[in-house]
């Protein structure tokens, strides 16, 4: 017989475990990841895949249980299972990504609001059941092989807590080293690797089969559940497997409000999950010696049911902890992720400790009462099951995080039989819950900043959404307590989002936006009279939220041309039908939410796939937090897709770029006389183009900073990021949490390393001498860009011009076209005059000099007054 642990567990049962749990939480990562890209988002992904996995678990453990009890070779039914493991999980290799199109496609461009939660849970458990039916019988198989037929289930703690412990393990080393090393695919094999070494080792296992009598010996199981009454026994495991996943469900959600919410947070946060469920398994199997006293359970229920409570009251105060947290670890990615690890702990550590002894204990105790262990396992994990629709998809949308709290807490202190409510605790828990649903605010965190307030609110199921009013008056959209990009009082920067690719068709007529956001950037498109424009999002509470900022357009009043469509963007493009003329997508924050998957080769095809023939994809990228070497794999994705890319800057911001890569879906250049033509015929209603700083050809294309050869120059040897090898939403976390550099340092270093000429971007010169004037422009640009690094805003104008007239008069030599350069010096003339009108003078002849096309400064001068001799 193989070596036994101090527990009398066979040391290579825990070895067996170990690799079992790694491999089984491996793949839960691996699966997370592929599910988000066709449902959209990493929040829908994981409620999916969580409620797939308990589900098959619990088919596969009450499906098997009778023929495992009754089994003579246990090892051969645990080998069997750990061997389909193995091979589905091969086969979803190559079955995943045409599976997915499939679930794609029966959910459609845009369904009802309820129909893609139901093929995300359901399509889910069935895609993934024969591997997760297998899981859910190898830990009954191993624990049937240990204790034989009848035996009580002695060793069931300290199996779960080994099978737990490869469980944590496995979470961490394919967040954090396989999957961005090797991608979904191999990972997903490596793990099938370790499934197929533990089917080896259990053929070879040296134990004696049970004999024929031995089963037969077993006793006829208790009806009723462990330690009397009337409920079923099946009931409080059940019970309690529903209450616990629904705890970590919420748990996830309030802390995605604090945390950084990438793909490291909810590693992280499923990590210290398991290791506390696994501590108190197995704490608890050595202090009760593998026996349960029926006394223990009313004690173990009230003290989940304050664990709860208690950690409950820790989530309230993660937005303070946060911050000393990182101040008492120091300013690196692992502080950060240390910080949340610590989060989480606050969070989960107590209420998941005494939860894996409850469980412990619950099936000890259903042991000695004849019911085998996979049995057990079934009612927990079937219960465990229903949690992520029950409470992510229903209850906390409709009644906040502190509601369904509160619901968790109660429905422990339900299972409590009466008789044992004369105990203190249960009646400071039941005082506790009143007390936190009368007097405990919201249990939700949105920043207002001093002197604000919050405009609206809104919980949904896969995030909370909120606008938020500054003491100026100016309002912000929040996603999950994050600001996201635009603001009431980022008009220009937003619509020039829209008019900038939109200018560059020569006469669209169907336009899709991938992506809402405040709703501005799409809006201003639709002002096109001759343009009808589709806006995708996801979130419904978005495109609630966007009416606030779309006010002022068309006098608050519905536009006829402009069609917001809830759906997911990477499926709505593979599912619709339609072409577009021009796709815009927005810049997604690339680290949080699943959004790096729609910058992958894969996506970027599926958007050429929708281009109607000389059509325009623009894809923005938010350059502020998006380190170099991330932009270097969204550019290689790019240009796999569109060959004969450029880039463009959507405004000259130092402090938020933003990067547009754009190209012809045929690959074609641009032609001049045809944006020409397009400037001077846009039919913008009541704001033309010239508003919006776009006020001639030299301003259209003055943002342009790169061709495709250039770009391909750039990316060098970067990984490309694809849907099988996401490395964007592995890398781009890492300025998120330690950032090494300003985005205005960022953007500086990129421009130097991309070129572009004008012969490159266009078809044919139109004139003699334009190509230069455009080459001044951008060298204009670059010059305007660099003076700005070191420009300090100050109200007083003479300070300002101090910093800014020289550099700017400078640009301004370089091309006297550059109107970014001439107007802020305009305006500080214009400030000056008041009080120094001799310098004004000066000022405003030099622009008159410079630029004598424009008759702005030399009016100015007229309306100063006479110089006295």
């Amino acid at each position: 017989m193989p070596a036994r642990s101090q527990a009398g567990v066979p040391a290579l049962a825990l070895v067996v475990m170990l690799a079992s749990g790694f491999a089984g939480l491996g793949y839960q990562i691996v699966w997370t990841q592929q599910v988000a890209q066709w449902l959209g988002h990493d929040g829908a992904a994981v409620l999916a895949v969580v409620g797939g996995f308990f589900g098959g678990l619990a088919v596969g453990a009450l499906a098997v249980s009778r023929h495992i009890d009754r089994s003579t070779h246990p090892a051969r039914w645990y080998a069997g299972c750990e061997l389909l493991i193995a091979l589905w999980a091969a086969a979803l290799v190559w079955l995943m990504a045409p599976a997915s199109q499939v679930l794609m496609a029966s959910i459609g461009a845009q369904p009802a609001a309820t129909w893609p939660w139901l093929v995300a849970l359901f399509g889910t458990f069935l895609l993934l059941l024969p591997a997760t039916a297998a899981m859910g019988a190898t830990l009954p198989a191993l624990q049937r092989l240990l204790a034989g037929p009848g035996a009580p289930a002695a060793h069931i703690g300290w199996l779960y807590a080994g099978n737990t412990a490869g469980a944590v393990l496995g979470v961490l080393a394919s967040a954090f080293w396989l999957v961005p090393w090797l991608g979904l695919s191999r990972t997903a094999l490596v793990c099938a690797v370790l499934n197929l070494a533990c089917a080896v080792v259990a053929l070879t296992w040296r134990t004696r089969p049970v004999s024929a009598a031995g089963v037969a010996a077993q006793p006829a199981p208790a009806s009723a559940a462990p330690g009397g009454g009337r409920m079923p026994w099946w009931w409080p495991l059940a019970a309690t497997g529903a209450l616990g996943i629904g705890y970590e469900v919420l748990a996830v959600r309030v802390l995605s409000q604090v945390a950084e919410n990438t793909v490291y947070t909810f590693a992280i946060l499923l990590a210290v999950y398991l290791v506390a469920t696994s501590a108190g398994a197995a704490l608890w199997q050595r202090r009760s010696a593998g026996h349960a006293a029926a006394a223990r359970l009313p004690l173990l229920l009230q003290g989940v049911a304050a664990a709860c409570l208690l950690g409950g009251a820790a989530m309230w105060q993660a937005d303070m902890a946060k911050p000393w947290l990182l101040q008492a670890l120091g300013p690196s990615m692992g502080a950060a992720l240390a910080a949340e690890a610590g989060l989480a702990l606050l969070a989960f550590g107590l209420p998941a400790a005494m939860m894996g002894a409850l469980f412990s204990h619950l099936c000890t105790q259903a042991g000695q009462a004849g019911h085998g262990f996979a049995r057990c396992l079934g009612a927990n994990t079937l219960g465990a099951a229903l949690a992520p629709l029950c409470i992510g998809v229903l209850l906390l949308p409709a009644a906040g995080a502190k509601v369904a709290l509160l619901v968790l807490v109660a429905g422990y202190l339900a299972l409590v039989p009466w008789r044992s409510w004369r105990m203190p605790l249960a009646a400071c828990v039941a005082l506790a819950v009143v007390a936190t649903a009368a007097w405990a605010p919201a249990l939700r965190f949105i920043d207002v900043p001093e002197g604000g307030r919050i405009i609206s609110h809104q919980d949904g199921a896969m995030a909370a959404v909120s606008v938020v009013e500054d003491a100026d008056g100016v309002s912000r959209l929040h996603i999950d307590n994050r600001q996201q990009e635009g603001s009431s009082h980022s008009l220009v920067a937003d619509a020039r989002q829209a008019l900038l690719p939109l200018l560059l068709h020569p006469a669209p007529r169907q336009a899709l936006f991938l992506g809402l956001g405040t709703g501005t950037t799409a809006a201003s498109a639709a002002q096109d009279r001759q343009l009808q424009v589709h806006a995708v999002e996801l979130l419904p509470e978005v495109i609630t939220a966007s009416r606030h900022f779309t006010q002022a357009f068309d006098a608050g009043k519905p536009n006829p041309r402009l069609q917001l469509l809830q759906a997911d963007a990477r499926r709505f493009v593979r599912a619709d039908t339609r072409r577009y003329d021009l796709v815009v997508s927005d810049n997604f924050h690339p680290a949080r939410s699943g959004s790096a998957a729609l910058y992958t080769v894969q996506h970027f095809q599926a958007v050429a796939n929708r281009l109607a023939p000389g059509g325009v994809f623009c894809q923005w990228l938010p350059l502020h937090q998006l380190d170099l070497q991330s932009l270097r794999s969204v550019v290689k994705a790019y240009i796999t897709a569109f060959p004969g890319a450029f880039a463009m800057l959507a405004t000259n911001s130092l402090d938020t770029p933003v990067l547009g890569l754009v190209a012809h879906g045929d690959g074609q250049p641009f032609n001049l006389q045809a944006l020409r033509s397009r400037l001077a015929s846009a039919d913008l209603g009541q704001q033309p183009p010239a508003d919006f700083g776009i006020h001639d050809d030299l301003a259209l294309l003055g943002g342009f900073v790169a061709d495709a050869r250039a770009l391909a120059a750039f990316a060098g040897d970067a990984p490309v990021n694809t849907d099988d090898h996401p490395v964007v939403a592995y890398l781009a976390p890492r300025i998120t949490y330690a950032p090494d550099s300003r985005p205005r340092e960022r953007l500086m270093a990129l421009l130097q390393q991309l070129s572009l000429a004008p012969g490159a971007l266009l078809i044919q010169e139109p004139e003699p001498g334009w190509n230069q004037r455009l080459q001044a422009y951008w060298s204009a640009r670059n010059a305007f860009l660099a003076a700005g690094q070191a420009v300090r805003p100050v109200a007083d104008v003479r300070q300002m011009l101090a910093q800014v007239q020289q550099p700017l008069l400078a640009v301004l030599r370089t091309s006297p076209d550059f109107r970014p350069a001439y107007d802020p010096l305009l305006q500080m003339a214009g400030a000056l005059a008041r009080s120094d009108p001799a310098a004004a003078r000066l000022l405003l002849g030099d622009l008159a000099q410079l630029q004598p096309a424009r008759p702005e400064a030399g009016a100015m001068l007229g309306r100063l007054p006479t110089q006295q001799p």
